[in-house]
């Protein structure tokens, strides 16, 4: 065996390193001194540091590889993607730096980082698989830590229900997939994706729909969504952030990425379930977001609605719809994270989450009620922020592909999802409270993800003016 072969992960390879390095830190720290303020603040700091300059050390993409007979696949494109995830991670951790400072959990803060970066592991596999066995095992590898995760917090019923939904969910999930996955090796005898070749038949068309429900639940797509709102709601926010974001965008290009690859013989068939799936999915989070009160659920749907939109660059099923879904995943991590960092730091001093409780808002905390509203406004694609562009370049992805009227049907259901995040602007600015959320001052790792999100929300949509500004008169000329 040649093992040279492994210097093509070296993405996977750093980040092995670095859960390594964070093992030995928490396995020689003294438990005594675990909630020692020194202490806890290099514990919160060192994991952030280590994350940003594995970023830094492979953030230029590298060459068009293979390894160990193609079941490792290297794309330029992978590192942007996996670059993309460790943004997400970076500012996940920087946003649960003060909730990892509390009693109950500092003493379980190296376990926190184990789980959150095995999990980021598996995407990475999932991402570069060139095979359904390494595919599996990717998938696999990110959810499993995923439920101990989602029912980290221990002395609340709601996170052990959390965890315990997830699990039994994602087992279910990872049993239809495998079935499907099963199905694709007895009509063509191999995993590989490039030795696969499908024709069409009845049992291939099985395979598919089985594969895709799988997915479905990976992704929260109708009606696979169920799980979605109590796993969310029940969830530490800050781990409600992760599933919201860095899973459901490794999720949606792994899937995309296999459509094109293994399933383009059958490209009618799959446009076709995901026209009416995207329809669904789309329409249903918008009118259950709508009816709530707690924003954990509330969010959670707006993830539901997303996966929709994110899904018509999927549908597009060409270059420029792969573009098109990095792109909006890059976005909405920013714009749904600055959310996610605001509920948290609130429901930290607070612990309040419901739309009634950010009544007046804005005369307590005005800093983050501004930050909260330019997110909400990115989320709901209103122009010059970064989520108007992401919605036009995946919306011009999908009626290329010849999809007009279900563009349409995605520009109406925008309309219904600028509604009810203008409800959570709306509680934060007019109605009144004779009560509000008092005035606090947010801890510092807090604010330097917050300065990280609103920076990509207003300079990715403002890089994106300049970029097609100078492509039309480039073209002009």
């Amino acid at each position: 065996m040649d093992y040279t072969q492994f210097l093509y992960m070296k993405e996977e390879l750093s980040l092995i390193a670095v859960i390594l390095i964070l093992f030995l830190v928490d396995l020689f720290v003294d438990p005594k001194k675990r909630q020692n303020v020194g202490t806890s603040r290099l514990a919160v700091v060192l994991p952030v540091v280590l994350m940003l300059a594995h970023t830094l050390l492979n953030v230029i993409p590298g060459v068009k590889a293979e390894a160990f007979g193609g079941m490792y696949q290297y794309l330029p494109m992978h590192t942007i993607v996996k670059t993309i995830l460790n943004l997400g991670t970076i500012i996940v951790m920087l946003m649960a730096g003060e909730w990892l400072k509390r009693e109950d959990t500092s003493i379980r803060r190296g376990e926190f980082y184990m789980l959150l970066l095995s999990t980021l592991l598996g995407m990475y596999f999932m991402i570069s698989a060139g095979h359904f066995l390494m595919f599996f095992i990717g998938l696999e590898t990110a959810s499993i830590p995923m439920a101990a995760l989602a029912a980290f917090d221990k002395k609340r019923y709601e996170s052990a229900e959390a965890g315990a939904k997830y699990i039994l969910t994602a087992m279910f999930s990872s049993a239809l997939l495998l079935f499907g996955i099963s199905l694709i090796y007895g009509a063509c005898g191999t995993l590989y994706f490039k030795d696969i070749q499908l024709t069409g038949n009845l049992l291939q068309i099985m395979a598919f729909v089985f594969f895709f429900a799988g997915m479905g639940f990976k992704l929260s797509l109708v009606p696979f969504h169920l799980w979605t709102a109590d796993v969310y709601e029940g969830s530490p926010t800050p781990v409600t952030g992760y599933l919201s974001v860095v899973s459901k965008g490794s999720a949606a290009f792994v899937l995309m990425t296999i459509l094109i690859k293994v399933f383009a013989p059958m490209v009618t068939d799959w446009q076709q379930v995901l026209f009416w799936v995207i329809i669904v999915t789309i329409t249903l989070a918008n009118i259950f977001a709508v009816r709530q009160q707690n924003l954990k659920r509330l969010m959670a749907f707006s993830s539901i609605s997303q996966a929709g939109y994110i899904m018509l660059g999927v549908i597009s099923g060409n270059a420029v719809g792969m573009t098109s879904l990095v792109y909006y995943v890059l976005v909405y991590t920013v714009a749904n994270l600055a959310v996610f960092s605001i509920i948290t730091v609130i429901e930290q001093h607070s612990e309040k989450v419901t739309l009634t409780d950010y009544a007046g808002l804005y005369q307590t905390n005005p800093k983050l009620t501004f930050i909260m509203t330019l997110a909400l406004f990115s989320l709901g694609g209103i122009p010059i922020f970064a989520g108007f562009f992401s919605k036009f370049f995946i919306f011009v992805a999908a009626f290329k592909a010849h999809f007009a009227v279900l563009v349409f049907i995605a520009l109406v259901n925008t309309i219904i999802s600028l509604y009810y995040y203008l409800l959570v602007v709306k509680a934060m600015y007019i109605t009144k409270s004779e009560n509000p959320i008092p005035s606090f001052k947010s801890d510092s790792l807090t604010r330097i993800g917050l300065v990280v999100c609103l920076i990509g929300i207003i300079g990715i949509g403002l890089a994106s003016v300049v970029y097609n500004t100078i492509n039309q008169f480039a073209f002009g000329l």
